[in-house]
Order: C-alpha cells, then structure tokens, then sequence
C-alpha cells in the first residue's frame, strides 16, 4: 500500500491559491475552478498528499460553481469535521493524511444517490486520467471511472 502524507517539496509546488484553498481552509470563487466542467473519466487526488479522494463516475452539475461529488472513492483517505468557522455550523472534509482542506459536504445531493454533495475545491486537487492511472498506481481504481462522457 502506498504511502500518503504531506511533504514539504509537495507544499513547495503549490500555487498560491492552492496553498490558501489546503493549508488555510480558504474558498475558491465559485466557477473558477480548473475542475468545475471537466467529465473526463479518472479520479481526483489531494494536490499535496496524492490521496485517491475521488471518481469521475461520481461527480455531478450541483449548479453550485464548484466540482460535486455524491461519495468519496476511498473513506479510508477522507475525513470529515465539523467546521463552525463564518458563524454557521457545516461539515469540513479534508484529506485523511495530507490533512489537506478540501471543501464541504452538505445533505443536498442527488436522492438516488444518496443525497450527499461534497461541494470539492478543484485548488484542492490533481486530476488523474484514466488513461495513467495505472502507470502512476491508481489502477485498483479504474473501475470506478467510466468512459469518456
């Protein structure tokens, strides 16, 4: 099993924005994320931990302006907390290992699947194609991508 943590040259490579969105809990403006349209079948990873967090065959158009998901791929890499910063009561999810912000979770997603929405920041991901999934040791996974949409 591989192993995830966060590592400084990892924080090192971020962007700005990136290291806002994981390391200090911020917020993506709403449609600006690198991920928001992408249907490209493949899977999601923490932009600093390379956790498997989530699948293209559960992503959704929440209509939010950020990428939704109805479930993590792997809960063993997902945590998730109770978040009462800005005056309201939600919950935070952050990568299990990297420790990474990655966005929240709320009861309003699709009911035939579940009715979760992880509302995810795409500063907070790596997008990894199903066509290198193998290559770079996500291939446990591929049966959760799909085809090309």
């Amino acid at each position: 099993m591989r192993n995830y943590d966060k590592k400084p040259e990892a924080l090192s490579r971020l962007t700005p924005e990136q290291y806002r969105v994981t390391q200090q809990a911020g917020t993506e403006r709403p449609g600006t994320g690198e991920y928001l349209d992408n249907k490209q079948p493949g899977i999601y990873v923490d932009i600093v931990s390379g956790e498997p967090l989530f699948a293209s065959l559960d992503k959704f158009d929440s209509g939010t302006g950020w990428p939704s998901f109805t479930k993590p791929l792997d809960r063993a890499y997902v945590k998730e907390i109770t978040d009462d910063f800005h005056g309201m009561v939600r919950t935070e999810v952050r990568s299990k290992h990297g420790d990474s912000h990655l966005g929240h979770v709320f009861p309003d997603g699709p009911r035939d699947r579940g009715g979760l929405r992880y509302c995810i920041n795409s500063a907070s991901l790596r997008f990894v194609p199903k066509s290198r999934m193998e290559e770079e040791g996500y291939g446990t996974y591929l049966i959760h991508v799909g085809e090309v949409q």
